[in-house]
C-alpha cells in the first residue's frame, strides 16, 4: 500500500491539518497505535512534522496518520496538563524569532533566557526581536539598548523593530523565505501583526493587552505554520506566559548559556555545577561582570528546580 507525505500545518489535539507535497491540505487524525508509543508529550505529533498518511481516507473522509519522520529538532516547554511531561511546540525549525517587548506586555530576562537555554539544547539559531520600539520613551529606549548589549556580549543577534513599520521588517522577510521558522513570544507582543505584515496574504487575529495586567489576550490555542507567498513556513505559536525547561540533565545546563560554556574548562573540578565549589571559574566570572548576574541567577533557578513563577522579573537584573 503507498503513502502519501505531508507537513503538520495546525494540531488541535485530536486533529490535525496537513498540507500534501501538492500543495492541497488535508484533516487528518492519528492512528491509535502512533499515540501510545509511551511518548511523555501531549503531543505525539507537531506542527512543522513531516508525516507519512495511509493513502486510504477513514469513514469520515479524513486522513490517517501512521508514522512521522525523524525530527532534525524540536522544541519543548513543561505542559500544563501534570500526566505529562512536555509539550513539543515545534518540529524541524531551521531558526527561532523570539519577540521581546519592553512594555505592553512587558517580557521579563528570566522568560528570554529559559528560551534561549531550550532553542540551545537543540541547536535551534535564535534571533531577539525587540518589538513595539515605536511606543518607547528616552529613558526606555536607554533601557532597551542595554537589554540588547547584554544578549549582543553573549552572542545573539537582536534586532529593534516595530511590526507595523514594514521598513523594520523587510530583512525578515528576506530571511524567511524558503525556511522553515518559529516565532514566539508572551501573547500580546506581536506575533500575529507581525505574521501578518510579512505576508499579505495572512490575516490573523490580533489580540489586545489587557488593562488590569498589561498582557495580551490569547489569540492562538494551538501552534499553527503558514505557508507563505515566499516559499517558506512560519510557526505561530500560543502566547507562552511561562517557559519550563524539561529534559535537560543538571550536569549539563550550563552547556547551554554560552557564556559559561566558554569557562567550564577552567574551572578546578570537572564535574563543577558552578554553585558553591572551589576554584569555579564561572562563579568568579559572575564576580568580575565577564557572567552577567541575571543569567546566572536564571541558571541556578533551574538548577534548583524553581518553577513557580518562571514569567517573574529576575530580581537580579
Amino acid at each position: 500500500m503507498s503513502q502519501l507525505k505531508g507537513k503538520v500545518l495546525k494540531s488541535t489535539g485530536k486533529w490535525y491539518q496537513v498540507m500534501l507535497e501538492d500543495g492541497s491540505q488535508i484533516d487528518c487524525r492519528i492512528r491509535g497505535r502512533l499515540r501510545l508509543e509511551g511518548l511523555r508529550t501531549t503531543n505525539p505529533i507537531s506542527v512543522g512534522d513531516v508525516v507519512l498518511m495511509s493513502d486510504k481516507f477513514d469513514e469520515e473522509g479524513k486522513g490517517v496518520i501512521e508514522d512521522y519522520e525523524h525530527r532534525r529538532n524540536y522544541i519543548v516547554r513543561k505542559s500544563t496538563n501534570l500526566s505529562k511531561q512536555s509539550h513539543i511546540l515545534a518540529a524541524n525549525v531551521d531558526c527561532a524569532y523570539l519577540l521581546v517587548t519592553l512594555k505592553h506586555p512587558e517580557t521579563h530576562t528570566v522568560f528570554i533566557d529559559r528560551f534561549l537555554v531550550a532553542a540551545e539544547s537543540f541547536r535551534i539559531e535564535t534571533t531577539l526581536l525587540f518589538n513595539k520600539i515605536d511606543l518607547l520613551d528616552e529613558e526606555e529606549r536607554y533601557d532597551l539598548e542595554a537589554i540588547m548589549d547584554m544578549y549582543r556580549v553573549i552572542g545573539y543577534r537582536c534586532e529593534a523593530i516595530s511590526a507595523t513599520n514594514q521598513d523594520n521588517i523587510d530583512f525578515l522577510r528576506e530571511e524567511i523565505a524558503g525556511n522553515q521558522v518559529m516565532i514566539a513570544g508572551h501573547s500580546g507582543t506581536g506575533k500575529s501583526t507581525l505574521v501578518n505584515a510579512l505576508d499579505p496574504n495572512l490575516d490573523l487575529r490580533i489580540g489586545e493587552i489587557s488593562n488590569a495586567h498589561h498582557q495580551g489576550q490569547h489569540t492562538t490555542t494551538f501552534a499553527e505554520m503558514h505557508p507563505l507567498q515566499s516559499g517558506g513556513f512560519i510557526i505561530d505559536t500560543p502566547g507562552i506566559r511561562a517557559f519550563g525547561i524539561v529534559d535537560l540533565d543538571k550536569e549539563v545546563i550550563s552547556h547551554y548559556f554560552p557564556e559559561m560554556r566558554a569557562m567550564i574548562g577552567q574551572c578546578k573540578f570537572h564535574n563543577c555545577q558552578h554553585i558553591n565549589e572551589p576554584g569555579c571559574a564561572v562563579k568568579a566570572g559572575v564576580e568580575s561582570g565577564a557572567i552577567y548576574e541575571s543569567r546566572y541567577w536564571t541558571y541556578m533557578q533551574l538548577m534548583t528546580g524553581d518553577d513557580q513563577d518562571v514569567h517573574r522579573r529576575n530580581k537580579h537584573t
